[in-house]
């Protein structure tokens, strides 16, 4: 019986869960879907294309994410999720009841109205990408080019400038791109392997 335990092979360690195993794959498939319809994958008048990753993947992806970092104790990263959760269940909320009358808002209030959501978006975004300054750069550059994206949009929808949103699109594709260097990271880290190298933080 000794014999049999001292030949077993050591048991390998389970790694640490980590809610950016839900948080990021639902991030970067609504940044996709959200980055196709403001390049005009779609026509411009079927900006509610993309609600069906939205709401169901993203939104409750990021509200779920959110759950297992408080029921694991990591307080900034479910503020990250549950801010981010607000933003595309409040987005989808927006582009639905504009596109239903649901608020009733009048056509002339439907530019003030995206205006006001983006203004308060790029402000709380803005302060979350300062509050990643401490973290690995790769975090403080994924915020700051959703901030860049969401500035341009509204830019681009106040000013009436098609331009800018298309551009933001393409800054979509960006940090999509940023959220799958995460997600491959997570997940080697998740699966045994090594993480993947994020970068000095900007401040020490």
């Amino acid at each position: 019986m000794a014999t049999d335990v001292a030949n077993e092979a050591p048991a390998r360690a389970v790694p640490d869960s980590d809610p950016a195993l839900i948080g990021l794959p639902t991030f970067i498939v609504g940044a996709l879907a959200l980055a196709l319809v403001q390049t005009g994958y779609v026509p411009a008048d079927a900006v509610g294309a993309s609600m069906a990753i939205i709401v169901p993947a993203t939104g409750v992806g990021q509200f779920v994410a959110a759950l297992w970092a408080v029921a694991l104790g990591q307080g900034a990263v479910a503020a990250v999720f549950a801010v981010f959760s607000g933003f595309w269940f409040s987005y989808a909320a927006l582009v639905l009841g504009l596109t239903h009358g649901w608020f009733g808002i009048s056509d002339d209030a439907a530019i003030a109205t995206q205006g006001l959501f983006l203004i308060a978006w790029v402000v709380t975004i803005g302060v979350l990408t300062l509050g990643t300054l401490r973290l690995p750069a790769a975090f403080t550059l994924l915020f700051g080019l959703i901030t860049v994206a969401l500035a341009l949009v509204l830019y681009g929808t106040v000013g009436e400038a098609p331009g800018a949103i298309t551009t933001a699109g393409y800054v979509a594709f960006v940090f999509a791109g940023v959220g799958i260097y995460l997600f491959i990271g997570v997940l080697s880290t998740a699966t045994g392997g090594k993480p993947l190298p994020l970068g000095r933080p900007v401040l020490s």
